[in-house]
Protein backbone atom coordinates (compact mmCIF):
# COMPACT_ATOMS: atom_id res chain seq x y z
CA UNK A 1 0.00 0.00 0.00
CA UNK A 2 1.31 3.46 -1.19
CA UNK A 3 1.04 6.48 1.61
CA UNK A 4 1.97 9.54 0.40
CA UNK A 5 4.90 11.29 2.27
CA UNK A 6 6.18 7.77 4.20
CA UNK A 7 9.75 7.08 4.48
CA UNK A 8 11.66 4.03 3.95
CA UNK A 9 13.67 3.28 6.83
CA UNK A 10 16.31 0.80 5.52
CA UNK A 11 17.68 -1.76 8.81
CA UNK A 12 21.50 -2.27 8.50
CA UNK A 13 20.98 -3.84 11.98
CA UNK A 14 20.69 -1.43 14.59
CA UNK A 15 20.02 -1.62 17.87
CA UNK A 16 18.14 1.59 18.07
CA UNK A 17 16.08 0.96 14.64
CA UNK A 18 12.46 0.76 16.20
CA UNK A 19 13.39 3.46 18.18
CA UNK A 20 14.09 5.56 14.78
CA UNK A 21 10.42 4.43 13.33
CA UNK A 22 8.54 5.14 16.17
CA UNK A 23 10.26 8.81 16.47
CA UNK A 24 9.81 9.27 12.57
CA UNK A 25 5.73 7.79 13.62
CA UNK A 26 5.43 10.06 16.76
CA UNK A 27 5.82 12.92 13.97
CA UNK A 28 2.75 11.87 11.73
CA UNK A 29 4.66 10.31 9.19
CA UNK A 30 4.46 6.62 7.73
CA UNK A 31 7.38 4.83 7.99
CA UNK A 32 8.31 1.27 7.08
CA UNK A 33 11.09 -0.67 8.58
CA UNK A 34 12.85 -3.20 5.52
CA UNK A 35 15.93 -5.16 5.88
CA UNK A 36 18.60 -4.08 3.88
CA UNK A 37 18.70 -7.23 1.90
CA UNK A 38 14.62 -6.47 0.57
CA UNK A 39 15.52 -2.57 0.57
CA UNK A 40 15.19 -2.92 -3.51
CA UNK A 41 11.90 -4.31 -3.83
CA UNK A 42 10.22 -2.41 -1.19
CA UNK A 43 11.57 1.02 -2.34
CA UNK A 44 9.62 0.24 -5.76
CA UNK A 45 6.58 -1.11 -3.89
CA UNK A 46 6.41 1.79 -0.94
CA UNK A 47 7.43 4.91 -3.29
CA UNK A 48 9.19 6.62 -0.40
CA UNK A 49 9.41 10.82 -0.09
CA UNK A 50 12.60 9.67 1.81
CA UNK A 51 15.11 7.43 2.75
CA UNK A 52 16.44 6.70 6.43
CA UNK A 53 19.86 4.34 6.35
CA UNK A 54 19.97 2.77 9.90
CA UNK A 55 23.45 1.75 11.23
CA UNK A 56 25.02 -1.61 11.98
CA UNK A 57 27.72 -3.52 12.99
CA UNK A 58 29.06 -4.09 9.99
CA UNK A 59 31.61 -1.13 8.32
CA UNK A 60 32.44 -0.52 4.55
CA UNK A 61 35.95 -1.56 4.69
CA UNK A 62 34.98 -4.71 5.70
CA UNK A 63 34.62 -6.70 2.67
CA UNK A 64 31.09 -7.86 1.18
CA UNK A 65 30.12 -4.98 3.49
CA UNK A 66 25.79 -4.48 2.96
CA UNK A 67 24.79 -2.27 0.27
CA UNK A 68 22.05 0.88 -0.25
CA UNK A 69 20.70 -0.70 -3.74
CA UNK A 70 21.09 1.79 -6.38
CA UNK A 71 17.69 3.06 -7.50
CA UNK A 72 17.71 4.59 -4.09
CA UNK A 73 21.17 6.49 -4.30
CA UNK A 74 19.27 6.89 -7.85
CA UNK A 75 16.38 8.33 -6.78
CA UNK A 76 16.98 11.94 -5.68
CA UNK A 77 15.35 11.45 -2.69
CA UNK A 78 16.35 13.24 0.35
CA UNK A 79 18.37 10.87 2.61
CA UNK A 80 19.73 10.43 6.35
CA UNK A 81 22.29 8.22 6.77
CA UNK A 82 23.10 7.60 10.20
CA UNK A 83 26.40 5.68 11.41
CA UNK A 84 26.65 2.84 9.17
CA UNK A 85 23.96 4.29 7.34
CA UNK A 86 26.27 7.45 6.34
CA UNK A 87 29.43 5.53 5.70
CA UNK A 88 27.77 3.23 2.94
CA UNK A 89 26.26 6.82 1.72
CA UNK A 90 29.50 8.34 1.88
CA UNK A 91 31.24 5.39 0.10
CA UNK A 92 28.90 4.39 -2.46
CA UNK A 93 28.76 8.10 -3.68
CA UNK A 94 32.47 8.20 -4.32
CA UNK A 95 33.60 9.72 -0.56
CA UNK A 96 36.53 8.06 1.34
CA UNK A 97 35.94 5.90 4.62
CA UNK A 98 38.80 4.92 6.28
CA UNK A 99 39.08 2.27 9.34
CA UNK A 100 39.80 4.91 12.78
CA UNK A 101 41.99 4.33 15.47
CA UNK A 102 39.48 4.20 18.55
CA UNK A 103 35.54 4.67 18.26
CA UNK A 104 33.24 6.22 20.42
CA UNK A 105 30.59 5.21 22.22
CA UNK A 106 27.95 6.37 25.14
CA UNK A 107 27.61 9.75 25.23
CA UNK A 108 29.03 12.67 22.42
CA UNK A 109 27.89 16.04 21.39
CA UNK A 110 26.66 16.88 18.01
CA UNK A 111 27.83 20.39 16.18
CA UNK A 112 25.14 21.79 13.89
CA UNK A 113 27.36 23.08 11.51
CA UNK A 114 24.66 24.36 9.05
CA UNK A 115 20.70 24.25 9.47
CA UNK A 116 18.43 21.78 8.08
CA UNK A 117 15.31 20.49 8.30
CA UNK A 118 15.96 17.71 10.58
CA UNK A 119 17.19 19.67 13.17
CA UNK A 120 14.23 22.41 12.77
CA UNK A 121 12.82 23.50 16.12
CA UNK A 122 15.67 20.99 17.69
CA UNK A 123 18.94 22.28 17.52
CA UNK A 124 20.44 25.83 16.49
CA UNK A 125 22.83 26.12 13.66
CA UNK A 126 26.15 26.76 15.13
CA UNK A 127 25.53 25.46 18.29
CA UNK A 128 26.80 22.33 20.43
CA UNK A 129 24.67 19.79 22.00
CA UNK A 130 24.55 16.41 23.86
CA UNK A 131 23.39 13.64 21.48
CA UNK A 132 21.51 10.64 22.80
CA UNK A 133 24.61 8.59 22.02
CA UNK A 134 26.69 7.29 19.34
CA UNK A 135 28.98 3.80 18.58
CA UNK A 136 31.06 4.50 15.29
CA UNK A 137 34.46 3.12 14.31
CA UNK A 138 35.47 4.17 11.18
CA UNK A 139 34.71 7.65 9.90
CA UNK A 140 34.33 9.76 6.79
CA UNK A 141 37.78 11.38 5.63
CA UNK A 142 36.32 12.65 2.32
CA UNK A 143 32.72 14.14 1.54
CA UNK A 144 30.55 13.71 -1.88
CA UNK A 145 29.34 16.51 -3.92
CA UNK A 146 26.17 15.05 -3.35
CA UNK A 147 26.07 15.27 0.33
CA UNK A 148 26.17 17.84 2.72
CA UNK A 149 26.89 17.61 6.17
CA UNK A 150 24.42 19.26 8.70
CA UNK A 151 26.32 18.19 11.57
CA UNK A 152 28.81 15.47 13.52
CA UNK A 153 29.22 14.01 16.63
CA UNK A 154 32.44 14.06 19.05
CA UNK A 155 33.32 12.08 22.55
CA UNK A 156 33.05 14.34 25.30
CA UNK A 157 36.91 14.79 27.12
CA UNK A 158 36.48 13.25 30.48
Amino acid sequence: MEHPDSILIVDFGSQVTQLIARRVREAGVYSEIVPFQSAAEAFARINPAAVILSGGPASVVDENSPRIPQAILDSGLPMLGICYGQQALTEQLGGKVEKGDSGEFGEAFITVEDGCALFDGLWAQGGRFVAVGALHLPGETGLVEALRRAGWTVRPID
